[in-house]
């Protein structure tokens, strides 16, 4: 039995929640193991919408087991606010702790974190990053730097309260003397600690003990990520990027299995290209065709899950996403929103940048090289309006759609496994099933 990785090939927002809950009717454990509350997955499923932040989206399977993993940045309060929700909606098939488990290395994103990440935004003026300001940043900076709290911590009084002098000390001299403000006393902290250590309990398990007797089982298990290729750490658009490796290098180093152990990994893409936030962005529409942009971003829905920001509009940038198919190793992609751009009467797609007088087909690596490529387009025909509940196969895909998705597989050299024809969990085509190839 294969286990599958779901990567966002884009900067983020690709549609990984619908896919992940279309995969999870094949898996048996669904695991999160990377970023924190600051992405969002949008499902639609019978016409309601969920939106979930730390939960994978396999909840909404019956029977399934899902698992928030070590490489995880993890906040309680955004936590027990989704177990509530799913709870309120009558989602959960079992009391919550059964079918939810979170690491007890999971790192724990506190007060000050979202208090640092809010004023260093404001302080940033020009610089801004664009984060969320849900501490995410900070919180891994702690990891980085060896004085971060973990989930086990809560559980340890002594511990916990030494832990927390120790970073209170740095964070007391920045909240006072850098940004002008209160410093944060210790004994609140470590009572609010106490309290939701005490409430998380239930749920705090060894998850990488849980994998590895899947797989000792041969349980089909789904790794879910967060974010996007272009935002990771190390191989995004540095420094406009989240603060974890986001590419399926990171599911082993978050999880704690081998990277032997996951046979398929299935990039993300949008028929177009989006993002939120600053940072280089190639083929973005905002100033060359605004009003193209506003016409993907009111069809398309193109509003942070998280946020509610509106996201930059770009056309699909094929260099880009071939170098995601080159850092994650990918062996499918799953195709999102065609259905946004029918009845346009030509589609552009980037196969090149130039810059300068130079025509390239990598990602350069110096951030100011890449905010001065011009994207070299291929014109294609668009294709005519459809109804996707007739879609049962490819072939009932508008021609122009059907040559439009061969193009991109030639390109990247990988097949579309899967074909999402509206936002509905059944307006979906599953082309193949990376779970049953051998």
């Amino acid at each position: 039995m294969n286990n599958v990785a779901i990567i966002g090939a884009q900067w983020g927002d690709e549609g990984k929640g619908k896919v992940v809950d279309l995969y999870s009717a094949n898996a048996k454990y669904i695991v999160r193991y990377q970023g924190g509350n600051n992405a969002g997955h949008t499902l639609v499923v019978n016409g309601k919408k969920t939106v979930l932040h730390l939960i994978p989206s396999g909840v909404l399977h019956p029977g399934r087991i899902c698992l928030i993993a070590n490489g995880v940045v993890f906040d309680p309060h955004v936590f027990f606010e989704e177990i509530e929700s799913l709870q309120a909606n009558n989602v959960l098939s079992a009391p919550a702790p059964e079918i939810i488990r979170v690491s007890e290395r999971a790192h724990v994103i506190l007060t000050y974190h979202r208090l640092l990440d809010k004023l260093r935004e404001e302080f940033a003026a020009k610089g801004k990053i664009g984060t969320t300001v849900r501490g995410i940043g900070p919180a891994y900076e702690d990891k980085v730097a060896r004085r971060g709290i973990q989930v086990v911590d809560l559980l340890h009084p002594d511990l916990l309260f030494k832990k927390l002098q120790t970073a209170l000390e740095e964070k007391n001299v920045l909240l006072k003397h850098y940004f002008k403000c209160e410093p944060i006393e210790v004994g609140p902290l470590f009572e609010e600690c106490l309290r939701l250590g005490q409430r998380l309990k239930p749920y705090v398990s060894d998850v990488r003990g849980i994998l590895v007797d899947a797989m000792k089982q041969k349980s089909p298990i789904l790794f879910e990520g967060a974010q996007g290729t272009l935002l990771d750490v190390d191989h995004g658009t540095y420094p406009y990027v989240t603060s974890s490796n986001t590419i399926a290098g990171g599911a082993a180093t978050g999880t704690g299995i081998g990277l032997n152990r996951i046979s398929q990994v299935i990039g993300i893409s949008k028929a177009y290209t989006t993002r939120v936030g600053t940072g280089p962005f190639p083929t973005e529409l905002e100033q060359t065709e605004p009003a193209t942009a506003e016409r993907i971003r009111q069809v398309g829905a193109e509003f942070g899950a998280t946020t509610g920001r509106p996201r930059r509009v770009g056309w699909l940038d094929l260099v880009a996403l071939k170098y995601a198919v080159q850092v994650n190793g990918l062996t499918g992609l799953a195709f999102m929103k065609a259905d946004v751009l029918q009845d346009f009467e030509q589609i552009k797609v980037c196969t090149a940048y130039r810059l300068g007088t130079a025509t390239i087909h990598e990602i350069p690596s110096c951030v100011e090289d890449l905010e001065n490529v011009e994207p070299a387009y291929e014109v294609l025909p668009g294709w005519e309006a459809y109804d996707p509940t007739k879609v049962k196969n490819v072939s009932d895909l508008p021609n122009n759609l059907q040559q439009y998705m061969k193009r991109i597989e030639s390109y990247l050299g990988i097949p579309i496994v899967l074909m999402s024809t509206g936002p509905g969990r059944e307006e979906t085509l599953m082309i193949s099933n990376p779970f049953q190839t051998t």
